[in-house]
């Protein structure tokens, strides 16, 4: 098994980087089936979705705008746990149809915060995709449309994830050993 380590911990490979585009193929052809016609807005959650964003939209066959956001959540080092700004959002998105694009999605905490704001900014259809899903974590209730792959509520870096800024440069997925 193939290991790196990053700050203070040693990661084991999980998931390859071909699983990985296996799986991103499946959701493009499901989004450009889906959202044809829609004039959608891509939102990309930085900064763990950058990787998965740019060999997803590569693949959707659509025309679309692109869009990249950070998410303020935070007082100081504490997390507030409501989405208060969405850095970035110059577009109008009052009527469209949005996808947010994350990298993972486990307790669903920032996605709900997400998901409320931008239903306060009038869209109609909103929808989500994340290349992660931990269906053990979830603690709200949210609707993802797009799922690339279902994962155990495991600590994961590489392909944008990271564990303190390091290891978002790996191709593929590596699990926490130790």
């Amino acid at each position: 098994m193939k290991t790196v380590t990053l700050k203070d911990k040693t990661f084991g490979i999980s998931i390859p980087e071909a699983k990985l585009f296996e799986a991103i193929d499946k959701v493009a052809e499901k989004m450009t089936t889906e959202l044809e016609g829609k004039n959608p807005l891509f939102l990309i959650v930085l900064n763990g979705a950058f990787m998965f964003a740019s060999d997803l939209l590569k693949r959707v066959e659509i025309p679309a705008q692109l869009s990249f956001v950070k998410v303020a959540s935070y007082c100081g080092t504490e997390s507030t746990g409501k989405v208060t700004e969405l850095i970035g959002l110059n577009e109008d998105v009052k009527g469209r149809t949005v996808v947010i694009i994350e990298d993972i999605v486990d307790s669903g905490r920032t996605m709900y915060g997400m998901v409320q704001k931008l239903k306060s900014l009038g869209v109609e259809d909103l929808r989500i995709a994340t290349l992660f899903f931990k269906p053990e974590a979830l603690q709200y209730d949210l609707n993802i449309n797009y799922v690339a792959m279902e994962i155990p509520n495991n600590f994961i870096v590489g392909y944008g994830l990271d564990y303190d800024g390091y290891g978002r440069n790996l191709r593929d997925i590596y699990t926490l050993i130790s």
